[in-house]
């Protein structure tokens, strides 16, 4: 497989066209540009253009770019998803769950195992929904006794009597 550079520039993400507008700001500032034909030009604004250039006069034009996502990093880092991962692919049964389903408080007991960090309920869907990707599923109600043939009997031969019946 080969890599071959699209011709087509794909369109900027919201943060990113905002970063843009701000540093647009910050050239214009530059310039001596007034506030109102900044917001204008960039249609924002006054009050988003007065905001930018208090920032940009106190601290520069780096002040303006996006900052990363501030809070607590994770507790589990790439690899150890990876691993994560690996585990619960080989099934419940490989892990020895009784039945071959997965909750959240066996994913939680299978990441201790695997990276020794205890994770909460709401951290462990957090990790299968959003880092793995994993969706909700559940497993079809069916009486063990259940006889397919013995109901397509009925539906053929005694549903059709008794709704005659009526």
């Amino acid at each position: 497989m080969s890599f071959k550079p699209s011709s087509v520039v794909p369109p900027l993400t919201r943060p990113q066209l905002s970063e843009a507008r701000r540093v647009r700001a910050a050239e214009l500032f530059g310039q001596g540009h007034s506030n109102a034909e900044i917001a204008r030009m960039l249609e924002v604004s006054d009050e988003s253009v007065r905001r930018w250039k208090r920032v940009w006069e106190e601290n520069g034009a780096d002040a303006l770019r996006r900052r990363p996502a501030a809070g607590r990093p994770p507790k589990l880092d790439d690899a150890q998803v990876e691993r994560v991962r690996d585990a619960l692919e080989q099934g419940a049964h490989a892990h020895g769950f009784e039945a071959d389903l997965w909750t959240l408080e066996r994913v939680g007991l299978v990441v201790e195992r695997v990276t020794g960090v205890v994770l909460s309920r709401a951290s462990v869907w957090r990790l299968l929904t959003g880092r793995l990707g994993w969706s909700l599923q559940r497993p079809e109600r069916r009486a063990v006794e259940r006889d397919e043939s013995e109901i397509a009997r009925w539906v053929a031969h005694e549903w059709p009597r008794i709704k005659k019946g009526r």
